[in-house]
């Protein structure tokens, strides 16, 4: 069996944080969200490779991500850090077959808002409220195993308005304690790559211990997966037409090479 080669990215800030904050984020993540979710999603069909942000080549070198089928990304404060010559590696490994998975605040990130050629914004509130997690689509690979709905007791409020484009397919939603709802399952399609943004996951919180949510990131990563590799360019000139063409050509007689190049 042919394993899916899966790299997980977190800057990992936050859980090297001196102080308070930092010592109640290590209660839940002492090795990082990177390692914890290497280690609650480890299956024999997964090759899984936590990095970080503070790794050389910022963690995903040119051998790493070549090797990648489906990359999982979460980010929050430290987006402006990555290089945009990571970004524009990543951006065309999507685009041809790499699967993409956002988790949380990495909907402000660099490669998502690229990919998605908006703002991405949203509201948000953290006071540390009650989260139903709503399935709406039954029949989606991304939700086999997981429950019509389920509870996640203390999480960070992300609300509408969530400004993604319309072709996304919604499969989960929220409603929290305080009222509002949220879009927090969503897949795309750009190009050959399938992505999904799945907002459950606040650094301060144990959500990436939830094997709800981790059913979710499981089912997500063998759906986004390439089904035959990361696919090469595509040549699309082609000379030699599949039908005869009995049209005269009325530039027959004009090189129009030079309208094609590139200024």
């Amino acid at each position: 069996m042919k394993k899916i080669n899966v790299t997980i990215w977190n800057e990992y800030v936050h859980e090297q944080e001196t102080g308070a904050v930092g010592d109640w984020i290590r209660t839940f993540y002492p090795r990082g969200i990177h390692n914890a979710l290497a280690e609650n999603l480890k299956a024999d069909d997964l090759e899984i490779t936590p990095v970080s942000l503070d790794m050389p080549s910022q963690g995903v070198p040119d051998e790493v991500l070549n090797n990648t089928d489906v990359l999982v990304w979460w980010g929050h404060c430290a987006h402006a850090k990555v290089a945009d010559e990571l970004v524009a590696k990543i951006h065309y490994r999507v685009l041809h077959g790499m699967g993409l998975i956002v988790l949380h605040s990495g909907h402000l990130s660099k490669i998502f808002c690229k990919l998605m050629g908006t703002q991405c914004r949203l509201r948000w509130r953290e006071v540390g409220e009650k989260e139903r997690v709503w399935t709406v689509d039954t029949s989606h690979p991304i939700t086999f195993g997981v429950p019509e709905t389920f509870v996640i007791p203390h999480t960070e409020m992300y609300g509408e308005p969530f400004n993604i484009p319309d072709d996304g397919k919604i499969v989960f939603m929220s409603w929290y304690e305080g009222g509002n709802v949220f879009r927090s399952g969503v897949t795309f399609q750009r190009d050959a790559g399938k992505i999904f943004y799945f907002s459950p996951g606040h650094e301060a919180y144990p959500i990436y211990h939830d094997e709800n949510v981790v059913k979710v990131i499981g089912n997500a990563i063998r759906w986004a997966a390439p089904v035959n590799g990361v696919l090469a360019d595509r040549v699309t000139f082609q000379g030699d037409a599949p039908e005869k063409v009995y049209s005269e050509n009325p530039l027959k007689d004009i090189n129009t090479a030079e309208l094609h190049q590139s200024k």
